[in-house]
């Protein structure tokens, strides 16, 4: 948590120049008001209706369990914006004309820009189930999701979470920490299999039952039943189950955030459509992060990159552009992290759940199952590209390493100790190379 010194009297006023608008402010948005600042004089406003001020959203969960207070999830001191000359505006944009340069914000307010950066993340899906609108169904993105949260999950003894996404394990873990009997309906046959190769797949389903949760896989969802009281009672499947509930978490994944830009002319798909300079088709108008869409393959490592660390680098090249520096994305090695209950997940490069034919593995599994170490190949010449590890941490930088310079697997083989950076399974390392019936 980056923590900069209070505001200083002394501060040098630079002269104002052209006015960079920032819509959102997550990480995309905050990150490209930042580094504009850094390089410029520019007007900066950042508006939001979620939050008066920039917050960790990868945090709500400890929120909710108690292990953080919302104040420890802002990694900038309240008076940070004022310091910077970054202007904070509360509230929820209705309508951007491009024409005008002109945004109106909740209220009837109007505000104008010269450069104007969408950074509006996404929304959580919805498949219009019946009854998925009743009280008691809900999904977790935001602040206001947390604190309705709060709320309908007071004195319940049973739950539901719909959707085996990371937040459907997220929400099962915020829940089964409260108490509350969770069942966790996943369509896949296992958990996360269109990404999750077999046996990393495989550990999530036993840690999953390890922690008492109800993990009921290939199944659907048919209908949401309500009670006498009009709260959510049960949840139907299409099987023809009824599973009695308090409460139904809906996690099926997130779309990007664009409805209030329909009528705007700035090209849509799924989200707002971008080149490698985050540009849009209309002039001074772009868009970073969770809501932004690569018109052409190649650019990023999905044509929708909705991971903490791109949102970041999104804001960064975009700030360079806006400041005169035109620059295009440079995606880089491609990682991601998560945890499943206990279970510490790393990834990098590419490692899809089904392997081509032209690739191979090298799979390393403790004794026991609680730790897994895959190394992806490219058969013919055994250049790596990519690792996997399940209950074991990796070094970022070797693991990136091996990536850019295209290390042969024998290579990485020889020196596997460099690539783990796990002081309290050390006495245990010895297992990953084991014995020959441990090693697939």
């Amino acid at each position: 948590t980056m923590k900069t010194r209070g505001p200083s009297n002394r501060q040098r006023q630079r002269p104002l120049q052209k006015h960079v608008v920032i819509i959102g402010n997550g990480i995309a948005g905050v990150t490209a008001a930042r580094f504009v600042r850094k390089a410029s004089d520019a007007r900066i406003t950042i508006v939001s209706g979620e939050s008066d001020f920039h917050y960790s959203r990868t945090a709500l969960m400890y929120i909710f369990m108690g292990h953080m207070r919302f104040e420890d999830t802002k990694p900038y001191e309240d008076w940070f914006w004022q310091k910077n000359r970054i202007q904070l505006v509360r509230g929820w944009v209705g309508n951007v004309d491009v024409g005008a340069k002109r945004l109106t914000i909740s209220g009837g307010r109007h505000l104008d820009y010269d450069d104007l950066v969408i950074a509006v993340g996404s929304k959580p899906n919805r498949f219009g189930w019946p009854g998925d609108d009743l009280p008691g169904v809900q999904g977790l993105y935001s602040l206001q999701d947390l604190d309705l949260l709060e709320t309908s999950t007071r004195c319940i003894r049973r739950a539901t979470v719909v959707g085996g996404g990371l937040i459907g394990v997220e929400l099962a873990e915020m829940l089964h920490s409260r108490g509350i009997d969770v069942t966790f309906l996943v369509r896949e046959s296992s958990y996360m299999d269109y990404l999750l190769a077999r046996e990393e797949s495989e550990m999530v389903n036993r840690e999953a039952a390890r922690h008492g949760i109800d993990l009921r896989l290939a199944t659907e969802v048919e209908s949401i039943q309500s009670g006498s009281t009009g709260r959510v009672e049960a949840v139907v499947t299409r099987g023809g189950d009824k599973i009695p509930t308090q409460f139904v978490g809906l996690t099926l994944g997130v779309r990007p955030n664009t409805a209030f830009l329909t009528e705007s002319g700035i090209d849509l798909n799924r989200g707002v459509l971008v080149n490698e300079y985050f540009e849009t088709n209309v002039a001074n108008v772009y868009a970073v992060g969770d809501c932004a869409e690569f018109r052409t393959g190649g650019i990023g490592h999905r044509s929708i990159e909705q991971l903490w660390y791109t949102g970041r680098a999104h804001g960064k090249f975009v700030a360079r552009t806006l400041c005169g520096a035109r620059t295009a994305y440079d995606r880089g090695v491609f990682f991601n992290s998560a945890k499943f209950f206990g279970l510490e997940y790393q990834t990098y490069g590419v490692v899809d759940a089904v392997r081509p034919d032209h690739l191979d593995d090298t799979l390393l599994r403790s004794i026991d199952g609680s730790r897994l170490l895959r190394v992806r190949y490219e058969r013919e010449n055994g250049s790596v590209t990519g690792f996997n590890g399940m209950g074991v941490r990796l070094r970022h930088s070797e693991c990136e390493a091996a990536l850019v310079k295209s290390e042969s697997i024998r290579a990485v083989e020889q020196r596997i100790e460099d690539f783990l950076f796990d002081p309290e399974f050390a006495a245990t390392l010895s297992s990953l190379h084991a014995p020959a019936g441990a090693v697939a």
